[in-house]
């Protein structure tokens, strides 16, 4: 059975068959998924989902794109989204995205922090993306030593690694394990703790290898699944079983 720590279910891309897909997944090996929101509206869809599927669990938060939208008054209705759904757990997906810069990054920053805030309030772990932001990433997350949680589709260096693992941060990999020129992604899923590794499909973005181009769904996780196993030396059965007792803990499920 495997874990899909990272799902965009409610994107638009399966507004066709979403329903349709949903229901099956468990018979492709989809045991649990994680839908982040990307945005307060994206967050209440989330939500959505995991009161209608029992293997669907539900984070809230503003993505990097949708920073400027935090404020008092998005908190509190994050607040109030997870008193009222016991299957929201976890802050996210927030954090810092420098590729595109559509938010300046000071905006993108303060939303971050805010964020980061809410989730220490709260006692929840925190979905992090983090794209070509290490240095500043970083040095919000040190800020917050409580807050701890999975940087997802995971960028950064070994060494940057080895620091997240060692404040109790968890690595999340997608398709990339499976691009052959992902040389720095492979080099650290080859050297993290096996007890710090969860999958995820991102989808749907991340299409893994031979499904490039095409739209990503959760039922295409097993090639990840394959390819940590032969980087690591272990059967795919292992590999399915260390990572969704990694995404158990991680999400407190």
């Amino acid at each position: 059975m495997l874990f899909d720590t990272h799902a965009h279910m409610d994107d638009r891309a399966f507004d066709d068959d979403r329903g349709e897909l949903l229901s099956h997944l468990p018979e492709a090996g989809i045991g649990l998924l994680m839908n982040p929101g990307c945005s307060l509206d994206s967050s209440r869809a989330a939500c959505a989902l995991a009161r209608k599927y029992d293997y669907i669990y539900a984070a809230v938060g503003s993505h990097p794109d949708a920073a400027a939208e935090v404020n008092p008054q998005v908190l509190e209705e994050y607040r109030a989204l997870v008193r009222e759904n016991p299957k929201v757990k976890a802050i996210g997906e927030i954090g810092l995205d420098y590729h595109y810069e559509d938010v300046p990054r000071e905006i993108q920053k303060e939303a971050f922090r805010a964020q980061m805030a809410l989730a220490a309030e709260l006692d929840l772990p925190v979905i992090v993306h983090e794209r070509e932001a290490h240095c500043d990433g970083m040095a919000i997350v040190r800020e917050f030593p409580t807050v701890t949680g999975v940087f997802h589709c995971y960028s950064g260096s070994p060494d940057m690694a080895k620091e997240l693992v060692s404040l109790g941060w968890y690595i999340g990999f997608t398709g990339v394990l499976t691009f052959k020129n992902a040389r720095k992604a492979l080099e650290v899923a080859a050297s993290l703790p096996l007890d710090r590794i969860v999958l995820e499909t991102d989808c749907p973005y991340m299409s893994p290898e031979p499904f490039r181009g095409k739209r990503n769904d959760p039922g295409k996780l097993y090639r990840m699944a394959q390819a940590l196993a032969a980087l690591r030396g272990l059967s795919e059965e292992d590999v399915q079983r260390l990572t969704l007792e990694n995404g158990r803990r991680l999400y407190r499920i």
